[in-house]
C-alpha cells in the first residue's frame, strides 16, 4: 500500500515534469536575492571592479539555474537571463530615486547608508522591482515565489504584477498589501497596514482589473484600505488612516474618518456606582 507521503510526492511534486515548469531550489533563491542586494548597494565600497564583476557572474548562473528549473528550454533561459541583466541598470536606477525619496521625506533617517542596511519598505521595494521585471518578461513561478520571500522577509506584500511609479516610499510598512492590478504612480507613499485590495476576488475576475489605481503625489496614512480595479485616487491627495475607500476620490482631495473621543477624567468614581461586597 503507497503511504501518504509517497503518494504526495508522486502526485504533486511529480507535476515539476509537466509543461508548466517545475520546482527548483528556494535557498538558491534566496541566496540570489540576497547576494543581488549586496551586489548592488553594500559591496561596492570594499570590493573591487573584478570582485564586483565575479559576484555577477556567479549571480547570473544562480538567476540562470532558477529560471531553467520553471522554464526548462536551456534557449529561453538563457534569453530570460540575458534581458533581466539588461534591464538591472534602469531597476537600479528606480531603486535609487526611491531610496533618496525615503532620506528626503524621513525625518527618523540621516543618511542613504541607514535606508539600504535597515529599512524593510526599501528592501521589499526592492524585491518588487526585480519580480516585477521577471513577471513582465513571464517567467513562469519564479517571480511569486520572490516576493513571498520579501513578504516573510518585511511583512510587506507586492504582487510582482503591480506597477508601481518613480520615488517610491514605504514608510514602516508593516501589513501593506498591493494586489496584482494595482496601478501606482511617481511619488506615492504608503504607511504601515494599507491594502490595495480587490472588491471580488471569485476566480472568474482573475483576467480582470480588481485593484485600485493611485495617481501621483499621494499619500497614504496607517490602516487605510482602499478596493476596486474602477476605484482611482487622484493626484495630489491625502488619504488619512483607517479610511475605506470603494469609489474615486478627486484629485487634491482630503480623506479622513470624523471620529469623537471621550476622555474619562482621574477623578473619584460618582458615589452611585460604589458598591461594597
Amino acid at each position: 500500500m503507497m503511504a501518504v507521503s509517497d503518494y504526495f510526492i508522486s502526485k504533486v511534486l511529480g507535476k515539476k515534469n509537466s509543461g508548466s515548469g517545475g520546482f527548483f531550489d528556494k535557498i538558491k533563491m534566496e541566496d540570489f536575492v540576497t547576494e543581488l542586494y549586496s551586489s548592488l548597494f553594500l559591496y561596492q565600497q570594499f570590493n573591487t571592479a573584478d570582485q564586483l564583476q565575479s559576484n555577477f557572474d556567479q549571480l547570473d548562473q544562480l538567476l540562470l539555474d532558477l529560471i531553467k528549473s520553471t522554464v526548462q528550454d536551456e534557449v529561453a533561459s538563457e534569453k530570460h537571463t540575458q534581458d533581466f541583466f539588461l534591464a538591472l541598470p534602469e531597476i537600479y536606477s528606480k531603486l535609487i530615486l526611491d531610496a533618496e525619496s525615503i532620506l528626503e521625506f524621513d525625518p527618523a533617517t540621516e543618511s542613504l547608508e541607514e535606508i539600504l542596511l535597515s529599512y524593510p519598505g526599501f528592501f521589499a521595494t526592492y524585491v518588487y522591482r526585480i519580480s516585477h521585471q521577471l513577471w513582465i518578461q513571464k517567467v513562469k513561478t519564479l517571480p511569486r515565489v520572490i516576493s513571498e520571500y520579501g513578504h516573510s522577509r518585511t511583512g510587506i506584500d507586492i504582487h510582482p504584477g503591480a506597477v508601481i511609479g518613480e520615488h517610491f516610499f514605504i514608510d514602516h510598512g508593516t501589513g501593506i498589501v498591493i494586489g496584482e492590478t494595482t496601478r501606482i504612480g511617481n511619488h506615492v507613499k504608503l504607511y504601515q497596514g494599507v491594502t490595495l485590495g480587490a472588491l471580488n476576488v471569485s476566480k472568474d475576475k482573475a483576467n480582470e482589473k480588481r485593484h485600485p489605481n493611485i495617481e501621483d503625489h499621494v499619500i497614504i496614512y496607517s490602516g487605510a484600505t482602499i478596493l476596486g480595479g474602477n476605484t482611482t485616487i487622484g493626484r495630489d491627495s491625502i488619504i488619512g488612516g483607517n479610511v475605506w475607500i470603494t469609489q474615486d476620490v478627486p484629485p487634491k482631495s482630503l480623506v479622513y474618518n470624523k471620529s469623537e473621543i471621550k476622555i474619562k477624567d482621574n477623578g473619584p468614581l460618582p458615589e452611585s456606582l460604589t458598591f461594597v461586597i
